[in-house]
């Protein structure tokens, strides 16, 4: 389904673009007094491409929150209406003294070129407007690497299109389709950018768990910490044993490759934060249990009570089977040890007691599992 809503939105912003600019052109009769087409044609459409696929993001990714996406996408428009408006003239105005007579450049050459740079544009509005849709755009690394793949992929999309644009446009001779041309030629523009942008953008290229409930309060060691009759140590020691004592009782990250996503500092896990995961070419698993090496460290679980693989489109959580009852996937205990796959906002509980009639105090730790976007509302 995503797939086909960024073709869809691909398609419709080009053609809507389209028609904007022929509407100015044609209407308005701006053509009679300004011989120079794609000076209003190429900001039009680059204009409508990258508001257009910017939207399609917001709202695939917060689909039942429609006043959250209106108020999220104002800054990201305002980035893509300033920016496109000076790339779609600077790729207008190119093309328009590239096509003078007296300069006798290849119109094909022409072609491919104003498109090259509406895709560009359309990357980097993309790109750049992501910093304000998401708070996994605080990483600085994170928001480099999605815009250049933002803006390399858009360009490589432009790039193909104008190609079978003019592979389509030379083996065509109909009359009613040759007056077609444009609007079939631009509508191919949209739709290899909405399927450049549906991959790039894919929920599995970043995933997270977020922490939930089970994270707010200090464990029991913590708590109890401050009745311990310690009036026989100094003040030093005191320190020093409530140290140790933090640094071994709390919810932590251990793995070096894995941070929050809205900060960077800080091992110890939180309610509300959310531990960015890193790619299956960095780490293709991570070890959840109370082990002082494991790569989440949860305090009274067992040493590994599972272990997350991390796949290039899909992370599994593969309980060691000796503890599969202390894991709820959406509220439900599962039944086997079998590999669960997860899916965006999973709700994965891990319990210190496998037997939930028991009367007995237990724990319990939970996280949302996310791989679109990582903001709260999301």
């Amino acid at each position: 389904m995503r797939i086909y809503l960024y073709l869809l939105a691909g398609i419709t912003s080009a053609l809507i673009g389209w028609n904007i600019g022929q509407f100015f052109l044609t209407d308005l009769k701006i053509i009679k007094i300004f011989p120079f087409p794609e000076i209003i044609l190429f900001p039009c459409i680059t204009i409508s491409l990258a508001i257009g696929m910017i939207l399609n993001e917001i709202f695939i990714s917060n689909p039942t929150r429609v006043s959250l996406c209106f108020k999220k996408a104002t800054k990201p428009i305002l980035i893509a209406l300033g920016l496109s408006i000076v790339m779609g003239l600077v790729s207008g105005g190119l093309s328009s003294i590239l096509l003078l007579p007296s300069l006798k450049t290849p119109p094909v050459l022409v072609r491919v070129l104003g498109w090259l740079l509406i895709g560009l544009a359309v990357g980097l509005a993309e790109g750049l407007s992501w910093r304000w849709q998401t708070i996994e755009a605080g990483d600085s690394s994170r928001f480099w690497q999605r815009l250049k793949t933002s803006v390399l992929g858009a360009t490589l999309a432009s790039l193909l299109a104008a190609i079978l644009f003019e592979l389509f446009r030379n083996g065509i001779t109909a009359s009613p389709v040759k007056n077609l041309e444009d609007p079939i030629g631009f509508s191919l523009l949209g739709l290899l950018l909405g399927l450049t942008f549906s991959l790039t953008n894919s929920p599995s290229y970043m995933t997270a768990l977020r922490a939930g409930a089970g994270f707010e309060y200090t464990t029991d060691m913590e708590e109890n910490y401050e009745d311990e009759d310690l009036d026989f140590q100094t003040k030093e020691e005191k320190e020093e044993i409530k140290d140790q004592v933090k640094n071994t009782s709390y919810p932590r990250i251990n793995n070096p490759v894995l941070k929050f996503v809205s900060r960077m500092e800080g091992t110890r896990i939180e309610e509300g934060l959310s531990i960015g995961l890193p790619s299956s070419r960095k780490v293709d698993k991570l070890n959840i249990g109370s082990a002082d090496d494991a790569d989440i460290y949860l305090p009274y679980l067992p040493l590994n009570v599972a272990t997350l693989k991390l796949e290039p489109r899909q992370t599994l959580l593969i309980p060691t089977p000796k503890y599969f009852k202390y894991i709820y996937i959406n509220g439900k205990r599962i039944t086997s040890s079998m590999p669960v796959v997860l899916k965006h906002n999973n709700l994965v509980a891990f319990t210190t007691c496998d037997d939930p009639e028991s009367n007995h105090e237990k724990k319990t730790y939970r996280f949302i599992y996310y791989n679109r976007f990582l903001d709260p509302e999301a």
